[in-house]
């Protein structure tokens, strides 16, 4: 988006537009228009357009992605490129992204000569926020106006009807905001990942998916009869989060339970194939824990558990608390999925063990079970999907940039990489700096296991780089290659590099 360059001069700081417009009384009337714009509309152009002709200089304030409250997945349209949407407006002067919940505070620096509402707002009482910003006008001698309402358009109904893809566009504003990060950069990060010292601990799982068609049934019982046709075993749990890390080149250390049963000696040979040391512990009569998916005519019928989620006894835990102080690791990742591992108790004393110099990263899955990934304490990162979220802070439809910043506050971490889905993610910081990215899945085929590729790899670039942008693309593009591909299978770092050669070309041609 090269040819836009000129208009992101206008976007500038609430500061730097203070000293450019001047103190009242101006030579120059000052109007300001305050909104989302998510979808820039016909109904946002009469209004600004309107605005303008009542006065000299037109600004407008949008705001900040993190403080948008239009809906749980709201804004669609990332705060840069909502500024720069609006900058190309001839009309517009200037555009400034308002990091306050409400528009206050910029009204109280700038002092406009007229602040503009659209005509729905003219019930002035009718509305608190309109209320209350009404009261400040005049006090600081400034007059609300309210533009015709001639023709009325709804952002939110727009987007309810059909979200307007705009990954690429999203992802080349993000990349141009981090000036020292470039396609180049991020393929460098990934050679730069190789032969990291990485220490796994977590419950191993192995899934099974069992291929049958069916032959009758529900004529005395609604019993289903299926011919059983052949299955595919596959490692998973924090198992495959070892096996994504070894496949990017890392020395990879698993510590975790299994079985002395079948099902054990497959999780052996398999992470033995991946060069991976494993810490065997286990259990008298705990199995290997198996999750087996019964699939018929391209339908999921039923999932068969065979699992023991009871807390581990003392020994495992000491064994754990000794490996964990024993191996020199420079990222130590928890992979929890409540199948006696972690508990109120153990996370504790894991974390203790952790060697301070250590990136520590968590990830507790809740699925059917308890869990809460803000039992992980003052970990660099942590990466929860939105119900393990929700379920964390007891919240059922706040807005998702409220739900990272409060389970980032409530874990008190430094990082969290939220994953949302078919949505992509969201990132933010403890200093604020906050993104989103949309998935770049392509073929969806299986989504299992794509939570366990962007731990691995968001995990490794972290290390490496620090960037949380950084970290949460490369771990957003495993995951998406990881939903291109039926069953739990590990990721090698080509067929990332391969997809981000692919989004480059994809960008290079748009712009």
């Amino acid at each position: 988006m090269k040819y836009l360059e000129n208009y992101k001069k206008k976007i500038l700081r609430v500061d730097d537009v203070k000293k450019i417009i001047g103190k009242l009384p101006r030579k120059k009337k000052v109007i300001l228009c305050h909104g989302v714009f998510d979808i820039v509309h016909p109904g946002h152009v009469r209004h600004l357009a309107y605005a303008k002709s009542k006065a000299d200089i037109l600004i407008v304030s949008i705001t900040a992605d993190q403080f948008v409250k239009k809906g749980i997945y709201r804004p669609h349209i990332p705060e840069g490129l909502r500024a720069l949407n609006l900058a190309v407006f001839d009309f517009v002067n200037y555009v400034i992204i308002d990091s306050n919940t409400k528009p206050l505070k910029i009204i109280n620096l700038l002092k406009p000569d007229f602040y503009a509402k659209g005509f729905e707002y003219a019930n002035v009482n009718k509305f608190p926020a309109t209320k209350e910003e009404n009261i400040l006008l005049k006090k600081i001698g400034s007059k609300m106006i309210f533009t015709p309402g001639d023709v009325v358009y709804s952002s939110s109904k727009i987007l309810n009807n059909e979200e307007p893809n705009l990954k690429y566009e999203k992802l080349s504003d993000l990349i141009l905001k981090n000036k020292k990060i470039s396609f180049d950069s991020l393929l460098k990060s990934l050679d730069k990942i190789k032969n990291v010292k990485v220490h796994v601990i977590g419950d191993t799982i192995v899934d099974t998916f069992t291929y049958g068609t069916n032959i009758g049934g529900q004529t005395k019982t609604p019993t289903l009869s299926i011919k059983y046709l052949y299955e595919n075993s596959f490692v998973g749990g924090a198992a495959i989060v070892s096996r994504h890390l070894s496949k990017a080149g890392a020395s990879v250390t698993f510590t975790s339970l299994i079985g002395e049963d079948f099902l054990g000696n497959f999780v052996k040979s398999e992470l033995k194939k991946d060069k991976i040391n494993f810490n065997i512990i286990t259990e008298k009569s705990r199995p290997t824990t198996n999750k087996n998916l019964i699939n018929c005519a391209g339908h999921r019928l039923i999932k068969l558990d065979k699992v023991d989620n009871s807390p581990i006894n003392q020994l495992s835990i000491q064994k754990i608390t000794s490996y964990i102080k024993k191996i020199k690791a420079d990222i130590v990742i928890f992979s929890d999925f409540r199948h006696g591992i972690f508990n109120q108790n153990t996370i504790q004393q894991f974390s203790d063990a952790i060697n301070k110099k250590s990136i520590k990263v968590a990830d507790s899955q809740l699925a059917s079970r308890w869990g809460n990934i803000s039992q992980f304490q003052k970990f660099d990162l942590i990466t929860p999907n939105e119900k393990e979220a929700r379920f964390t802070i007891g919240s059922q439809d706040s807005a998702v940039g409220y739900l990272a910043k409060a389970v980032l506050k409530t874990a008190k971490a430094k990082n969290i990489i939220l994953k949302l889905g078919e949505k992509g993610i969201l990132a933010l910081d403890n200093n604020n700096n906050y993104f989103s990215l949309d998935s770049f899945c392509g073929n969806l085929k299986d989504a299992v296991g794509a939570g366990d590729a962007l731990l691995a790899y968001s995990s490794l670039v972290y290390f490496k780089s620090k960037s949380l942008f950084e970290a949460s693309l490369i771990g957003s593009l495993a995951a998406a290659c990881e939903c291109e591909k039926e069953g739990n299978i590990p990721i090698n770092i080509n067929e990332i590099k391969k997809k981000l050669i692919d989004i480059k070309n994809k960008i290079n041609f748009i712009e």
